[in-house]
């Protein structure tokens, strides 16, 4: 499986951008087909191009090389170095090819497709020195020093360790007194006690919500070509930080991202918190002096459809805006059904140039009664004052001459005690 991942991430994309548009499915040039396996192992006309497990016979790598002048691959150019030592990795691995890959741009529908297996416990490695684990993780990072003759570093001193811990999990160095009491604390179970404090520490969710943040294109304006300022997103960043200080459930964490305003509630403020949830959709650089408005719409849903599936799904999902996906299972039909979920969602307040972002009112029930009780009586008072105006204008208009004409500024001519009514 681990091969199988390393072709499709660093192998088939180059493949796909430098090689099959001459060996791929509607051309092959000298009878070479480069999308499916059983024909990239047969070679073309001059024979096979790899033989696997030895690169230096296999005539690929000395046509990506440029090693005979008669030969170079791509023509328009030398892959970069890195590229180059990836298929020589790759041709030592044995040139592994999924055989069940369909071409490039016919997504597969194969269930068995191995980004899309369900993440399975392993088996903890054998190791020799049995004592130095603690943890099963530990037994991995020793398999792998083991492979690779190294030994464990020794165990930092009290000192050390509890600074690196602090650092790792708040991001702030540990005070003096903490160090000292640290240092003191001879109970075998010390370092649990003192990771459980950090964990409990506010500074941890400031800390690790960071990484989210970044998933999340978090920043407080939007960063395009009108950098608007986001006046809520602190409202955001805060709901992050509470969900790692609470240890939210991860699926939950989720959910209430995606669809908060549409979960249920238990009372107002876990409303409140699920709405802020929903500015994950909300974030983000946006264009937002698109004329097209048309466009601009479509443009923030697919910057939603991208960033949904980068941050949850491992995908590039935006590419098949296009066309079908180049070498992952995704067809434009699979993107524009999410399309339409997203276009179903108000993001926009409106879409005019410059376009602002919908926004919702987090108030109680008993402070949304108080806000309508004051916007109905405000409403109320400025009729009566319209309605007072006017009857002030046509009581001038009356007072003037028949063939006077009607002064830009009635109040002008209000008498003293209108005036004074009016302030």
């Amino acid at each position: 499986a681990a091969q199988i991942q390393f072709f499709e991430k660093s192998i088939r994309p180059v493949l796909v951008e430098q090689c099959q548009k001459c060996h791929g499915e509607k051309k092959q040039w000298g009878n070479l087909r480069l999308d499916q396996r059983d024909a990239f192992l047969r070679g073309g006309d001059a024979g096979p191009i790899v033989t696997p497990g030895k690169p230096d016979q296999s005539r690929l790598i000395a046509a990506i090389r440029h090693e005979d002048e008669d030969l170079k691959m791509p023509p328009n150019g030398k892959l970069s170095d890195r590229q180059i030592a990836d298929f020589v990795r790759w041709v030592e691995m044995g040139a592994p090819f999924p055989a069940s890959a369909a071409a490039a741009g016919k997504p597969s529908r194969d269930p068995q497709h191995w980004a899309f297996q369900p993440p399975r416990e392993p088996a903890v490695p054998e190791v020799r020195d049995r004592q130095w684990p603690i943890t099963p993780v530990d037994h991995f990072i020793l398999q792998k020093l083991e492979h690779e003759h190294l030994v464990p570093a020794a165990p930092a001193d009290k000192r050390t360790l509890v600074r690196r811990v602090t650092f790792d999990l708040t991001g702030l160095p540990p005070t003096p007194a903490e160090i000292e009491a640290f240092l003191a604390d001879e109970r075998p179970d010390a370092y649990s006690r003192l990771v459980e404090r950090l964990l409990s520490s506010p500074a941890y969710g400031e800390r690790w919500g960071r990484h989210w943040l970044d998933v999340a294109r978090y920043a407080d304006s939007n960063g395009l070509d009108e950098n608007v300022a986001h006046g809520n997103a602190w409202r955001y960043r805060d709901y992050v930080v509470a969900a790692f200080n609470q240890d939210k459930p991860f699926d939950q964490f989720i959910a209430e991202q995606l669809a908060g305003d549409l979960l249920p509630a238990v009372d107002e403020a876990q409303r409140s918190e699920q709405l802020i949830a929903t500015g994950f959709l909300a974030l983000g650089p946006k264009v937002l002096a698109e004329v097209d408005e048309t466009k601009m719409q479509l443009d923030i849903v697919d910057e939603q459809i991208d960033t949904v599936g980068k941050a949850l799904l491992g995908l590039t999902l935006g590419c098949a805006r296009c066309h079908d996906h180049k070498f992952d299972p995704i067809s434009t039909a699979d993107y524009y059904g999410l399309a339409g979920i997203m276009k179903s969602t108000r993001t926009m307040e409106h879409y005019k140039k410059v376009a602002k972002w919908h926004e919702n009112p987090l108030p109680s029930e008993a402070a949304r009664a108080m806000q309508a009780e004051y916007d109905a009586l405000l409403a109320s008072r400025k009729q009566a004052v319209a309605d007072f105006v006017a009857r002030a204008d046509e009581a001038v208009k009356k007072s003037l001459p028949a063939d006077a004409p009607v002064p830009d500024k009635l109040e002008t001519r209000y008498p003293a005690e209108t005036q004074a009514e009016l302030k």
